[in-house]
């Protein structure tokens, strides 16, 4: 039967909210309409947080949002408020903050809150709550009940408790700057890293389990700048991304990462893909695969990389946000097996392969199906069935070829079809980092189509940017980690192919980062601009999360172009940033990934090369650099043509051949003007990395 309900969500951009706009709750999207009805009404708010891809979310939606009783009790009672934590993350960071101060236990998706009509802070909350009493939790309908009594018995201790959890909440962003990071506060990190470190599943502590991808890339360029000192970062790295790459976390049909797994071995992920992670991944396996030459490691990039292309990319260009876990009603129906269906698609060879490749010949390991994960080697394999390693990878990529086939013509999970700019800067970035080190264009391409949809679609007044895309319509102001990724994305895409004018719009960005966001007295940056709604507090987020932290990433690319252009603005609050930071990366530093990158830099600094000269000179003297022993570089060729360039890039001057300039932090060598000369510079910088 077809819903006669049409709640004021159906005007919505959002997938996730849209999702909601037939719910027979009265429900609003944030904003003053909502507000106005709650106070004139004295009402309490219950704002619901969640997302599209969320499977708990779906489960709460169709218990308690779906039945007429439950929605009846929820529009007598209170003023209904449903949010898009990607669209709001400043909302979504802000009652998660409040939701584990109230509870003392840290939130999720869906995130309960109830609030204040008068002032928006919140007096009760949670997170999944059942439509029948279990889990050890009240049902929904008696819950809002209870909440609504409460509300009406204590509005004066509301107030008053209200003013105290305003100051509680001011004060939590607020810490003395301190020096910055010095080696020890990284060796620090990397010990306790060690500490919880899964020496045989990989990955840190127990189920369930994170990639933690910061935490990886700090470790791997912690130990690229002493690898005998640093042997065991590399070894978490190495592990870690080999345990994952085998395991049910990625796709072994289709590519692509799960956000997380449930258990400690990576074997069954909550089957949800998101954007943002895939991003990294890339980056990260092409970072590992340029310095061990593992295979495993490239097939992972490019399996990924095909993957977020032919599902994910837009026509316009711009990225979707995420696939949902849940796929006609089910979680992970998409992705798990019958053996019986297995065995029948495929040839009998073929199948003597898999089945004990992907564990077939073991019991299910998914609600009596299978989930492919990597049981046996296929060295092994191969050894058992008395056939080369060779001939066992063809019959398992035509294997591969016919299951991915197969699923094809399955019902395919929902797609959150908005573009975040966020998200979309990790993912350019991850796209261009990896096909300039696996020299893949095509990807460079991909990635180069997303930035300039983000620079036409989602940029305004040439120095601001928007958060969100969908159906033509660009949405929200810009927060913190929308101008840090794209700034990242920018630099990455710079060495690929240099462009003058589109490092002189990432120099607005970068200027309007500074102008909106910078906390001046305690240093860092606020996740909101100063010209953005005013809301209960103006976070300031230090930790990774479910994405790097935005102050991690500004911090760094600010400390890039401060030398990259010769601007100690930059620089300046890139220290700034670490020095409000020390404190909290000290107290926790395995939660401040970003920031340990930002750090090593600053205390370290990459080798900026600017090569100038004629355009197929270039092309030879990039291939060089390339080709080095792996160290921490950034480079960027600039034709001679190129006459009007930004800051000291400006003095970086084109002679009669090619030439290189090269420096690290403050200090620069002469000249290079030979190919020779590089090429021995190239070997002893690589042997010996600062």
């Amino acid at each position: 039967m077809v819903s006669v309900h049409k709640n004021r969500l159906s005007s919505e951009t959002s997938p996730y909210l849209l999702q909601h706009a037939d719910n027979p709750v009265d429900w609003y999207p944030w904003g003053d309409e909502a507000l106005d009805k709650a106070r004139k009404e004295d009402k309490p708010i219950l704002l619901s947080i969640g997302y599209s891809a969320c499977h708990w979310c779906h489960v709460m939606a169709h218990e308690s949002f779906e039945d007429e009783a439950t929605a009846a009790v929820m529009n007598e009672l209170f003023v209904n408020i449903k949010v898009d934590r990607e669209e709001r993350p400043d909302l979504d960071k802000i009652y998660q903050l409040a939701h584990q101060i109230i509870t003392r236990r840290p939130g999720g998706w869906p995130l309960t809150m109830f609030l204040n009509p008068h002032n928006q802070l919140p007096f009760f909350g949670g997170t999944y709550f059942p439509n029948t009493a279990r889990y050890q939790l009240p049902s929904f309908r008696s819950l809002l009940e209870q909440v609504a009594d409460y509300y009406r018995r204590h509005k004066q201790d509301l107030d008053d408790d209200g003013r105290s959890f305003a100051a509680i909440l001011q004060s939590v962003r607020q810490a003395e700057a301190s020096e910055a990071p010095d080696l020890s506060t990284l060796i620090q990190a990397k010990r306790e890293l060690e500490a919880g470190f899964d020496s045989v599943n990989g990955g840190f502590g127990d189920a369930p389990k994170f990639p933690q991808l910061s935490n990886l890339e700090f470790l791997l360029r912690l130990w690229r700048r002493n690898p005998n000192e640093h042997a065991a970062a590399f070894q978490m790295v190495t592990t870690t991304l080999t345990r994952m790459a085998e395991g049910g976390i990625y796709d072994q049909i289709g590519g692509g990462f799960a956000r997380y797994s449930v258990d400690a071995a990576w074997e069954i992920p909550h089957f949800e893909k998101m954007l943002y992670d895939n991003g990294v991944f890339l980056s990260l396996y092409a970072e590992a695969w340029r310095t061990t030459g593992d295979p495993l490691f490239r097939k992972i990039a490019e399996e990924t990389a095909a993957w977020v292309i032919r599902e994910m990319q837009s026509p316009e260009g711009g990225f979707y946000s995420s696939l949902d876990a849940d796929s006609e009603g089910e979680e992970g129906k998409y992705y798990v097996w019958n053996r019986t269906e297995i065995k029948d698609l495929l040839s009998p060879e073929e199948y003597a392969v898999v089945e004990p490749y992907y564990g077939l010949d073991r019991g299910p390991n998914f609600e009596g199906r299978w989930h492919l994960h990597v049981a046996k080697p296929l060295a092994e394999v191969a050894a058992d069935l008395g056939i080369d390693v060779e001939d066992a990878e063809r019959r398992l990529a035509s294997a591969r070829a016919t299951l991915f086939r197969a699923r094809e013509k399955r019902i395919r999970p929902g797609r959150d079809d908005k573009v975040l700019t966020a998200w979309n800067g990790l993912m350019i970035k991850g796209l261009a980092s990896a096909g300039r080190l696996l020299e893949r264009r095509d990807w460079i391409d991909a990635a180069d189509r997303a930035f300039e949809f983000l620079r036409l679609r989602l940029g305004v007044e040439d120095d601001r940017l928007l958060a969100t895309y969908k159906d033509g319509k660009a949405r929200f102001n810009g927060y913190l980690d929308d101008y840090a990724f794209v700034l990242d994305a920018g630099v990455e895409l710079l060495q690929c192919e240099w462009r003058t004018e589109r490092l002189e719009w990432l120099l607005k960005l970068a200027d309007r980062l500074l102008a909106r966001f910078e906390d001046r007295a305690y240093g860092g940056f606020f996740f909101t601009s100063d010209d953005h709604e005013d809301l209960i507090q103006r976070p300031k987020t230090l930790m990774d999360e479910s994405m790097p932290s935005g102050n991690g990433i500004a911090a760094r690319v600010l400390l890039q172009f401060g030398h990259l252009v010769g601007e100690h603005r930059y620089t300046g609050a890139a220290e700034r940033t670490l020095k409000a930071a020390t404190s909290s990366i000290r107290r926790y530093p395995q939660a401040h990934g970003a920031l340990l990158n930002a750090a090593l830099e600053w205390l370290y600094p990459p080798q900026f090369i600017v090569l100038r000269g004629r355009p197929e000179g270039l092309r030879t003297w990039t291939a060089a650099v390339r080709a080095a022993p792996a160290t921490q570089r950034l480079v960027f060729a600039i034709s001679a043509e190129e006459a009007s360039l930004p800051g000291i890039l400006a003095e970086r001057k084109a002679g009669s051949g090619e030439i290189a300039y090269v420096c690290s932090g403050m200090t620069c060598l002469a000249p290079i003007r030979t190919l020779a000369e590089l090429e021995d510079f190239l070997r002893s910088s690589g042997e010996n990395p600062s």
